[in-house]
């Protein structure tokens, strides 16, 4: 962690196999890049990030920065590129497709122990955003993570945040990782489609999907992590989740870059701290409220809690993801992780003075 004196002080106060990124391999061409492109192909220095879903609530400050047009104030021509599952956005940085992603701090470490040196730039949050739901065919079977064994829980990608925090929240309830099968059926339709047909017993998303599941009765909320409080009371702690996370030699060789990057998303979160759901649901693309823009800005009000106002790692928060990564995953847990290098404040520091 680079951390600048000033922010010292108040301080102290999960890879996917590359075969679902083929269709991406030839310069970034996103199996979904049509709304990332708003602003993409104009002038300035050319960025590409790659999202692990940019209709997610939890990832919202991606695009809005790009509605906002702070890419554009700043000098950059941002191509906002698109995966459904974060672990995917991982594997495209990871490969060297695309410069940055957006998806979870956890991939930082779980990269870490891979030999890989990544490193969150900006934390957009300080709670997962998740909600573990349970089908409503199932409400009177699966009342708490206690009852996971022998179930089918939907996750957006193997490997990815969805499916770690599925697996901490069984162990942490005596519910071995081999007990459940966990299935990988996206967000959105996929989601909404998965428990309608049965093929999950319940299963972690985030808004708007959770929002859609609760409209159309599908199913219902079991665990609520879009919270600080949820957070802690599921995680123990505060869990960053969404960020945008870089390689750290391509970070040291492009430090004026990332620091446009960070002034740029730094602006976004306190744009969203002084607004209301309704008006960042106005800012985003059409599509994303499905033709319900009243569900989406009750998505987008439910989820808003998590994000931070400033970008700045939130104390404690490397260690709580740490506990929750060591509970089931062998490599983290027999690892000797360096917190300090999955996180920088340089940039957000910069960028809040």
């Amino acid at each position: 962690m680079r951390i600048t004196a000033r922010r010292s002080a108040l301080a102290g106060a999960a890879l996917l196999a590359l075969s679902s990124l083929t269709a991406c391999a030839n310069d970034a061409a996103s199996p979904t890049a049509a709304s990332g492109d708003i602003g993409g192909g104009g002038t300035g220095e050319h960025v590409k990030i790659m999202v692990g879903g940019l209709d997610k609530v939890i990832y919202l400050p991606a695009m809005l920065t790009q509605r906002l047009g702070y890419f554009k104030d700043e000098g950059l021509d941002v191509q906002l590129l698109s995966e459904p599952a974060g672990v995917q956005a991982e594997t495209a940085l990871v490969s060297g497709q695309v410069q940055a992603a957006v998806g979870f701090y956890d991939h930082t470490l779980d990269l870490q122990t891979k030999g890989k040196a990544v490193e969150s730039v900006v934390q957009f949050s300080h709670a997962p955003g998740e909600v573990e739901i349970v089908s409503a065919k199932r409400t009177g079977d699966i009342t708490s993570p206690k009852d996971f064994k022998g179930r089918k829980l939907g996750v957006t990608g193997l490997g990815s945040s969805t499916d770690f925090l599925t697996k901490y929240l069984a162990v942490k309830n005596g519910v071995e990782v081999s007990e459940f099968t966990p299935v990988a059926v996206g967000a959105g339709p996929t989601f909404v489609s998965a428990l309608q047909q049965g093929s999950i017993d319940g299963g972690m998303t985030t808004d708007p999907t959770v929002a859609t599941v609760m409209a159309k009765k599908l199913g219902k909320v079991l665990v609520d992590m879009r919270t600080p409080e949820g957070s802690q009371e599921a995680l123990g702690g505060p869990y960053p989740s969404s960020s945008l996370y870089m390689r750290t030699d391509w970070v040291n060789g492009h430090k004026d870059t990332v620091q446009k990057l960070a002034d740029a998303f730094v602006k976004t979160l306190r744009w969203m701290s002084t607004h209301s759901a309704s008006d960042i649901a106005a800012k985003m693309p059409a599509d994303y409220s499905q033709g319900d823009k009243k569900l989406y800005a009750a998505a987008i009000r439910s989820t808003l809690p998590m994000f931070t106002e400033d970008g700045v790692m939130p104390k404690n928060g490397p260690e709580t993801v740490e506990k929750v990564l060591k509970a089931f995953n062998p490599n983290i847990r027999n690892a000797d992780v360096d917190l300090d290098k999955t996180y920088t404040t340089e940039f957000v520091d910069k960028a809040a003075g």
